[in-house]
């Protein structure tokens, strides 16, 4: 017991060692700590901040609801990018090649800034229309236009945000990531209150403040990130001799990204096409499956640290030479993961109806929300496994199968159930979120079935 927390202190520190030398259960303690405390204050934020929305009314949970369903784009570029930095810069640290990391951290750092600005002028220019295009009510577009706005043109936070932790997570140095997010969404939550309810000097500018709060929040997590990238990490330093434009990195990269936010966008627009699904039934269901679903990442975004630490060790140890370990770290942490989301998803199931009534008692809002969060949780022991296998995937930089399986999946698969549950049968809300526990149960299967065929053993990046 006292080599795990001594383990964990050195994680939370920030480990020096060499990922694919050291036993496979202390590396992904190592990796994971971090990067789950990391995801856990992105979950802490993502439940405070609709707590403090969901005391404006529905419409305003409705507005942020159609507003993250937009984002999720933005979220695509992010985390195309973020999936090329992190398998690049794994690759690179298990070659023992720190010069290349760091000058391909450079390069995404570059394209995270090219990208971010022509979104935000354009996405802050047309932020009512677009809701109107989501299926807003007028009372939803005033109300939320302002926040809309806010949010799009930030984008570059976002962006920068999620690039800096990727290639931080990529090299290894998962405890400055961590302190990262920690900083930004502290931030936010101190703020979020202040800014939407006018507390003390403040403004109270409703629920544009959220979207005030956040942008400041992780403005400055930006700032702090690019200083600790060019103060150096234990793996990473980047010095002023990467600084410049390599346009062989760059395209390598981009190629790479390119496929990560092919099956990003798979996947988020597959959100965004059910939040349009969903619209029809009004903003009460809105409102309802847009506190559930916070509420789901709550859980969610945990192991998706687990499943990035996974990333990690696929890409350091195939960059080592070690295929056969980079595989048994893949099996090791998606049983962990099964573990830890299987637990929450039962405590979700039981205990649904005050979990949701502690956001929101609209007669309206609380039963949709309790039946969005009791059926989804239904399928956590799958998303475990599923979720790591993907992330294992793209840390081999074997992107185009966790894409297609996004693909059939979520496209072909999900979309189709969940319009004909929902409309054609007439099961309503219900359907909708049926569909969702479905087909990630689905992606969890295929995904592990790929897996186990090996061939992403032979990837080169």
């Amino acid at each position: 017991m006292s080599d795990f927390w001594s383990s964990v202190r050195e994680a939370l520190r920030g480990s020096r060692q060499d990922f694919t030398e050291v036993p496979i259960r202390r590396a992904i303690l190592l990796l994971a700590v971090p990067m789950i405390l990391e995801m856990g204050m992105e979950s802490l934020f993502v439940i405070v901040d609709i707590f403090w929305v969901s005391r404006l009314g529905a419409e305003a949970v409705a507005a942020v609801g159609l507003t993250e369903a937009m984002l999720t784009l933005i979220y695509t570029i992010a985390m195309g990018l973020g999936i090329g930095a992190t398998a690049t810069i794994a690759r690179r640290i298990g070659e023992k090649d720190p010069e290349r990391a760091a000058s391909s951290a450079v390069q995404v750092i570059m394209l995270g800034i090219a990208l971010a600005f022509p979104i935000g002028i354009a996405g802050a220019m047309l932020a009512p229309r677009l809701l109107g295009l989501m299926g807003a009510s007028p009372e939803v577009i005033k109300c939320g236009a302002g926040y809309t706005t806010v949010m799009l043109g930030g984008n570059a936070t976002v962006l920068l945000l999620f690039l800096g932790n990727a290639i931080f997570r990529g090299a290894g140095d998962a405890a400055i990531a961590m302190r990262v997010l920690w900083l930004a969404n502290g931030l936010n939550i101190l703020l979020g209150p202040c800014f939407i309810f006018g507390i003390g000097p403040f403004p109270e500018l409703g629920v544009m403040g959220a979207a005030v709060a956040t942008n400041i929040g992780r403005g400055t997590g930006v700032l702090y990130l690019l200083h600790r990238l060019w103060r150096g990490g234990a793996h990473i330093h980047v010095e002023r001799r990467h600084v410049g434009i390599e346009p062989r990195t760059m395209a390598a990269l981009f190629r790479l990204s390119a496929t990560g936010m092919f099956q990003m966008l798979v996947g988020m627009t597959s959100w965004l096409a059910l939040i349009r699904i969903l619209s029809g039934f009004g903003s009460a269901a809105l409102a309802g499956y847009t506190i559930a679903i916070r509420i789901i990442i709550f859980a969610l975004l945990p192991s998706w640290g687990l499943s990035n630490a996974a990333a990690t060790l696929v890409g350091q140890n195939l960059g080592a030479g070690k295929p056969d370990r980079a595989e048994e770290a893949v099996w090791k942490a998606g049983f962990y993961n099964m573990i830890f989301l299987g637990a929450i998803g039962l405590v979700f199931v039981v205990f649904a109806s005050p979990i949701i009534g502690a956001f929101t008692q609209d007669d309206r809002v609380l039963p949709i929300g309790v039946a969005c969060l009791r059926t989804v949780s239904f399928g956590f022991l799958f998303y475990a496994y599923g979720m790591v296998m993907g992330q294992a995937f793209n840390g081999a930089g074997e992107v185009w199968t966790p894409t297609l399986i996004n693909l059939f999946c979520f496209w072909l698969w999900q979309l189709p159930l969940a319009y004909t549950l929902a409309h054609i049968l007439g099961w309503g809300p219900h359907g909708l979120f049926t569909a969702i526990t479905i087909a990630w149960s689905t992606y969890a299967i295929v995904s592990a079935t790929i897996f186990k065929r090996g061939w992403w053993k032979l990837k080169t990046v």
